[in-house]
C-alpha cells in the first residue's frame, strides 16, 4: 500500500499495488470500454492503465476527504431517468450539511424546494449517482460516483443530518453509497472567494 498526498487537490491518496491486468478497478465505474477506446484513440489510455494498476481511484472515504466534504457549502448531485435522461440539481446549505456516516456513506437532509422532486423520483428509478463539489476558493473539486436512496420515516436520522439553527423544512434524508471518488486538478476552475452574509 502507497499514501501520499494528492498534489492537486491536497486531499491524501492511498493506493494498493498489485491489481492484476483486465481485472475490476474503482475507476471502471466511468471508464466504460468505450471510454477507454476514445482514452486510446486520443494518447491518454497508457498514463489511466498505470493509475488502475496501482487501483486506481479510492472506495472509501479518507479523513482528508471527510474534513474537505465538512467544509463545502454546497455540492451538485447528478441522476438519471429510466430513458437515460440525465438531471443535475444543487444542493446548498451550512458547512458541514453533507456528512460522512461511516467511510463508505454521506448522507444529507433535503430542504424543501421547488417540489418538483425529480432527483428523488430518479432515484426510485435508477439508484445510480454522482457527487460533484468544488471549492471555488481554493479551486479544489472532488467526484463522488455511488448510488443514493431516499429515507423518509427515520425520524433520528432526519434530526442528525438538520443543521442546527437553519432556517429550512427538511421533507426526507439522501443515503449515498460511495463506489469510488476522485480528485481533479484546478485547470480551470475561476477563484472565488464566499461573500459574507448580509
Amino acid at each position: 500500500m502507497d499514501t501520499g498526498r494528492d498534489s492537486r487537490s491536497g486531499v491524501r491518496t492511498t493506493r494498493h499495488a498489485g491489481t492484476a491486468p483486465g481485472s475490476s478497478v474503482a475507476s471502471d465505474v466511468a471508464f466504460t470500454p468505450t471510454v477507454k477506446a476514445v482514452q486510446a484513440r486520443k494518447g491518454s489510455r497508457a498514463a489511466y492503465a498505470r493509475m488502475e494498476a496501482n487501483a486506481g481511484w479510492r472506495t472509501t472515504i479518507t479523513p482528508e476527504l471527510a474534513a474537505f466534504i465538512a467544509r463545502q457549502t454546497s455540492f451538485f448531485i447528478a441522476t438519471a431517468n429510466p430513458a437515460g435522461q440525465p438531471y443535475i440539481q444543487h444542493r446548498g446549505g451550512p458547512p458541514g450539511f453533507l456528512k460522512v456516516i461511516d467511510e463508505r456513506t454521506l448522507a444529507f437532509a433535503e430542504f424543501r424546494g421547488n417540489r418538483q422532486f425529480i432527483t428523488q423520483g430518479n432515484l426510485a428509478d435508477n439508484p445510480r449517482t454522482m457527487l460533484f463539489l468544488i471549492d471555488y476558493e481554493t479551486r479544489q473539486r472532488i467526484k463522488v460516483w455511488g448510488t443514493a436512496r431516499v429515507v423518509e420515516d427515520d425520524g433520528a436520522l432526519l434530526l442528525r443530518l438538520t443543521p442546527p439553527d437553519y432556517r429550512a423544512n427538511v421533507e426526507a434524508a439522501i443515503l449515498v453509497e460511495v463506489a469510488a471518488w476522485d480528485a481533479n486538478c484546478p485547470s480551470h476552475i475561476p477563484r472565488l472567494v464566499e461573500a459574507a452574509a448580509p
